[in-house]
């Protein structure tokens, strides 16, 4: 599992050199998470049951610890999880910390109990990804949402084309799990259609989609520094492309929120 701090694989430049937009990224992503954080708790001030699956060292969890929640981070590797509550702990918020699979999820924690559960960068890793969002439902609340952030395999192919790779590019939209070689260091992407399907098939009702990283991994590297003119530029540019209905399925990234049905 990948660690969704940052570290995250990413689909290259249009040269082919990996990067992370990493003033993008995380402003999209958490902006949406805000969102969907006022509409579970509508007065804001309860503090919600959030559980942060295959979390990593705890960009996201801690955050949304220093917003009064609750936050759980299941992650399998005992580093990540020791550099999160150095994280935590630096922050003055206190995360708890449980090692584990997705598998493990109804083992370590109660059942329907979460408002919120985020699946970052991990679907693509898993064995059986319909497998693992089920298990996340079923530690999320009736009326509770579960985030998902995947690969995106059009966005795959069209970054390999841009590269160069055209050959790797058609293998790449053609192969189940849309990867383009036995080299490829992606286990799996996804289309939107494929995540909605997913959700669905779990039970998950009212899947929305945004893109996340629409422009910036096709752009030089330095327009996606926060501390040049193009920087805020280009943060203005991925908010409304996010939500964009032909922008959005380019995007290097797919964000899709769903709910358990109830109340």
């Amino acid at each position: 599992m990948t660690d969704k701090d940052g570290g995250a694989s990413t689909e290259g430049t249009a040269a082919g050199s990996p990067r992370e937009a990493s003033v993008t990224r995380p402003a999209v992503v958490w902006e949406a998470l805000q969102g969907l954080l006022a509409g579970l708790s509508p007065g804001g001030d309860t503090p919600l049951e959030i559980v942060d699956a295959g979390g990593g060292t705890g960009g996201a969890a801690v955050p949304l610890a220093e917003l009064g929640h609750r936050v759980t981070v299941v992650e399998p590797s005992p580093d990540s999880l020791a550099a999160l509550e150095r994280r935590a702990a630096e922050a003055g918020v206190r995360v708890q910390a449980l090692q584990g699979e997705t598998g493990d999820l109804s083992r370590l924690l109660p059942a329907r109990e979460a408002h919120l559960v985020l699946v970052h960068n991990v679907l693509e890793y898993v064995d059986d990804p319909l497998r693992a969002l089920t298990d996340v439902m079923e530690i999320t609340r009736p009326g509770g949402a579960v985030s998902v952030l995947a690969a995106n395999t059009v966005a795959g192919a069209l970054h390999r084309a841009l590269a160069g790779h055209v050959s790797e590019a058609h293998q790449l939209l053609v192969d189940p799990d849309g990867r383009w070689g036995s080299g490829d260091p992606m286990p799996r992407r996804f289309t939107a259609e494929q995540l909605t399907e997913l959700a669905e098939r779990t039970g998950l009702i009212e899947p929305s989609t945004r893109g996340v990283r629409v422009f910036a991994d096709l752009l030089p590297g330095r327009a996606c520094d926060a501390d040049t003119q193009e920087g805020p530029q280009l943060l203005a540019l991925e908010r409304i492309a996010a939500a964009h209905p032909a922008l959005s399925g380019i995007a290097t990234q797919l964000h899709v929120v769903a709910h358990r049905p109830g109340a």
